[in-house]
């Protein structure tokens, strides 16, 4: 199973199995998210508590979820290439920050955009929002150190050490509306406690962004390869042929 990792960690095998995934993310992510924003914006009921404002989650609660996943998928590639110095796992993580700070930032606009009719403010420095900030200048760290170095592979040393330490900040966020008496709801299982007429396309919008999110990684992570592969053999021919 490692060999075949292995293998797969090769730059030039990386790139190819990355270009023949990207299609079918793309096309399931164009069927899944527009079928999850339509029927929640469009055929959801309103909340009887919080009305239109409610339709706000479809954005939100995806969003939410996927900053916090994101920056788990790159603690996880930054210990690889830490510990079994994997160049691949390093340019994965760098792929992924700029999406995870996308997904952060949309999170936190629409919860503020959310908390103004609820909680008559747009910003409180409650603790899940906090924390929540703390991730997107996290990202930001990530993003600015693998690009403050000409030496990737040092440069790749020093954002993984920072992922690893800032992952400190997931359960933080997570379990910031148990720990603090906060303005935030606290934690339900927004899974079940909803109707199935809010679920559903909730649920789908958060496909969707699963989805969305590993598109343009791989994207990304194709360019990231292509890049720092320029004078290799195989990207040269590769940038002759498709001249």
């Amino acid at each position: 199973m490692w060999k075949v990792f292995r293998q797969w960690a090769k730059p030039e095998q990386l790139y190819q199995i990355c270009g023949q995934c990207i299609p079918w993310f793309a096309l399931a992510a164009l069927c899944t998210l527009p079928l999850g924003w339509v029927w929640g914006f469009g055929f959801a009921p309103p909340d009887y508590q919080q009305g239109e404002s409610v339709r706000i989650m479809y954005l939100h609660v995806p969003a939410a979820m996927g900053s916090m996943g994101i920056y788990v998928a790159m603690a996880i590639a930054a210990f690889i290439g830490v510990v079994w110095q994997m160049k691949m796992a390093d340019l994965a993580a760098a792929a992924m920050a700029p999406v995870g700070a996308v997904f952060t930032f949309i999170a936190l606009i629409t919860g503020s955009a959310w908390g103004k009719p609820m909680w008559g403010t747009w910003w409180v420095w409650d603790a899940r929002l906090t924390s929540e900030l703390v991730l997107l200048f996290l990202y930001f760290g990530v993003i600015a150190l693998y690009n403050a170095f000409d030496d990737r592979r040092i440069s790749g040393r020093a954002a993984g050490i920072l992922i690893l330490v800032g992952v400190v900040n997931i359960p933080i966020i997570h379990f910031s509306v148990q720990w603090w008496n906060t303005l935030h709801q606290g934690s339900t299982d927004m899974q079940q406690t909803i109707d199935s007429s809010m679920r559903t396309p909730l649920r789908w919008a958060m496909v969707g962004y699963l989805l969305l999110f590993i598109t343009v990684t791989l994207m990304r992570l194709r360019t990231l390869i292509l890049f720092q592969e320029r004078k290799r053999p195989w990207a040269i021919a590769l940038a002759q042929k498709e001249r």
